[in-house]
């Protein structure tokens, strides 16, 4: 199982990616969470990315790929690995294929959870967290509750969950996500699963994509190469030759009933030889009569 996870934010890939983590034991591997696990270990690639986040700047995409190839190496990615959060773009997915097809590990499929916006913004806008437990809820299933049913401590909303950051972010999402989406459709990866229902049965969808076989494209070109071209060229050939033949014979029809019956040249020629017998038959009778 070597999936992609894309979603908006608010469209529940996180919790289905930690289901799917928990059922088959492969490691759910988030960008964000391997450079903050980098910079707490201090590792060499921590510090850079440390560097770089201090200085106020993006963190590049090589390091990020270094990261995930440091993360897909561990004993634990040997079976598989769910990538949730890079790529975001086309030349990251590029990259990434690069890597993946260099240890040995392509993508299997790539998940994309569709959800409605008035959803997302009705997710993310009622989402609160535990400080203590860090543990997310949402105000719609508290019945009115304002504290962590575990720790008891008052649950906060995040500055990004508020309604006017949800709607820059969803921008920003529909504009980067969506050139990956055709990227990755136009590849025959992607699969879109409902994202909206009961958590259980949008599992079930999301285990149902991640676990169907893509068909292999060697397949794919055996399948249409069935019909050999030099059959095709053959099939085109008869068919036009029956048709020369039908018209040729339906054309010596017509001259025939065109020209006139040779019968009746016959009856035309009947005459003449009845007029030289006649001819012949009086030739005599003169003869005759001269000699007398």
């Amino acid at each position: 199982m070597r999936i992609v996870l894309l979603g908006a934010p608010g469209s529940g890939k996180g919790t289905q990616a930690q289901r799917l983590q928990a059922k088959y034991g492969v490691p759910q591997v988030s960008s964000g969470d391997l450079l903050r696990d980098a910079v707490a270990r201090g590792t060499e690639l921590g510090l850079k990315a440390k560097a770089v986040m201090e200085a106020g700047q993006l963190v590049s995409d090589d390091i990020v790929l270094g990261l995930i190839r440091d993360r897909l190496a561990r004993p634990d990615a040997a079976n598989g690995f769910i990538l949730d959060g890079f790529p975001r773009n086309e030349d990251q997915a590029n990259s990434l294929n690069a890597l993946l097809k260099d240890i040995g590990q392509p993508i299997d499929a790539v998940l994309l959870l569709d959800v409605r916006r008035e959803t997302l913004m009705q997710r993310l806008a009622g989402r609160r967290t535990c400080p203590k437990c860090g543990t997310v809820y949402n105000v719609h299933s508290l019945n009115g509750a304002t504290t962590c049913p575990r720790e008891g401590a008052e649950l906060f909303q995040r500055p990004d969950d508020k309604e006017e950051v949800i709607g820059r972010r969803l921008e920003v999402y529909e504009k980067q996500t969506q050139p990956l989406i055709d990227y990755y459709a136009k590849l025959g990866l992607l699969r879109t699963i409902a994202g909206e229902g009961e958590l259980d049965s949008v599992f079930e969808r999301m285990e149902a994509a991640a676990l169907a076989k893509p068909l292999p494209p060697s397949s794919v070109k055996v399948s249409t190469a069935k019909v050999p071209r030099n059959k095709v060229v053959v099939k085109a050939a008869r068919k036009p030759a029956k048709k020369t033949k039908k018209v040729a014979v339906r054309t010596a029809k017509a001259k025939s009933a065109r020209k006139p019956a040779p019968k009746a040249k016959r009856v035309k020629a009947a005459p003449k030889t009845a007029k030289r017998a006649k001819v012949a038959k009086k030739r005599p009778a003169k003869k005759a009569a001269r000699k007398k």
